[in-house]
């Protein structure tokens, strides 16, 4: 094959990373506020060039059980994602059922979406206007994710849930157009170092406190993605398993990220994520 025609499989992504306050303190994330980022924030934001495979063409050898996340394709009957309201009564339900497909979860409870349509120029101020989130993260602690099963489910039925296997598991789509501008990166478990690399950051919102997982830098982390995912394809991403006793991965680190080779001319990213309890008998 002439060179001309070999594209490469491996990019140089920035991303950035956690880093601590530097006073030592804990770290937190305010919700919903009205406020400039040194409010926001107390912790500092770390750029890190790092090598980004796309696996596309071998990306069924990635698992949720193994790397913490796993492609899918799958043609979506709602297409439109304009209405939360159709978006719930249409796409929840179909997405309820290829989550238990692909798991063999016997209980599955979609708890919320986001759309993220990138706007560049634009603040993030709302819900309507969230954009591709650039920092690399985890969705869910152990302490977060049980918070959420106690908020979304009866009181009846969440402590035995909570005694049996559960996870919380994102499923992302490009919407209308392949995702080749600003696509999602996920790092494999097997990579990560769960003691050193993790650090829970706690969200402040106006009434409660949640809390998630800030990301240090590791060069020994592998980054994947699938260049151009269209709105045909779906990856499920892991962000929380009850079993850690190191049988299976517990959990994704991922983000969004500018891709050196995207395509000129390609349409801004627009992508819905669900987020899903998943419950095994």
């Amino acid at each position: 094959m002439p060179a001309t025609l070999i594209k490469p499989s491996t990019v140089d992504g920035s991303l950035l990373y956690f880093s601590p306050p530097k006073d030592g303190s804990r770290p937190i994330t305010r919700i919903n506020e009205d406020a400039n980022y040194d409010s926001r924030y107390n912790w500092i934001p770390e750029q890190h060039v790092v090598p980004i495979e796309n696996i596309r063409g071998k990306e069924d050898s990635y698992t949720l059980d193994s790397a913490g996340f796993q492609y899918h394709h799958h043609t979506s009957k709602h297409t439109s994602f304009l209405n939360d309201e159709e978006i719930e009564k249409e796409y929840y339900p179909e997405s309820t059922d290829l989550i238990k497909n692909l798991t063999g979860a016997t209980k599955v409870v979609l708890f919320d979406h986001t759309i993220r349509r990138r706007r560049p120029g634009e603040l993030d101020s709302d819900p309507s206007k969230r954009q591709p989130v650039s920092q690399v993260h985890v969705d869910q602690t152990a302490q977060s994710a049980a918070s959420r099963v106690r908020r979304h489910l009866p009181e009846s039925e969440a402590p035995d849930l909570l005694k049996k296997r559960f996870q919380i598991i994102n499923l992302w789509r490009p919407i209308s157009k392949p995702a080749y501008d600003w696509p999602l990166t996920l790092c494999d478990f097997r990579s990560i170092d769960r003691t050193k690399d993790l650090v829970p950051i706690a969200l402040i919102y106006p009434d409660r406190e949640g809390e998630t997982f800030g990301v240090k830098y590791n060069p020994e982390h592998r980054w994947k993605y699938m260049k151009g995912m269209t709105p045909e394809e779906v990856v499920l991403i892991k962000c929380y398993d009850s079993i850690e006793d190191g049988s299976v991965s517990i959990l994704t680190p991922h983000t969004a990220f500018e891709d050196p080779t995207t395509p000129e001319g390609s349409p801004l990213r627009e992508s819905i994520e669900l987020r899903a309890l998943v419950f095994y008998d």
